[in-house]
């Protein structure tokens, strides 16, 4: 069974909420689980993008260079 979380929100803040529930013909509790999911799936790329720029054994571009290549390409 799914847990519940309470969080206070600036009323700016739901008030936003409210009106994409309505949009979207959803509950708040849809809306913010969506928000939520949606949020933690960008922050698990970011990390991972992170965590690959910190890495000195992943080779990193060098853009200049690259973008030289593509555009010199016929």
């Amino acid at each position: 069974m799914p847990q519940q979380v309470t969080a206070r929100l600036p009323d700016s803040v739901v008030d936003a909420l409210d009106v994409a529930a309505r949009q979207l013909r959803r509950s708040r509790a849809d809306v913010i689980r969506l928000a939520v999911e949606h949020y933690l799936e960008d922050f698990d790329d970011l990390s991972v993008a992170i965590d690959r720029l910190r890495d000195p054994s992943d080779p990193v571009l060098d853009w200049d260079r690259v973008r030289r290549e593509i555009l010199d390409t016929d």
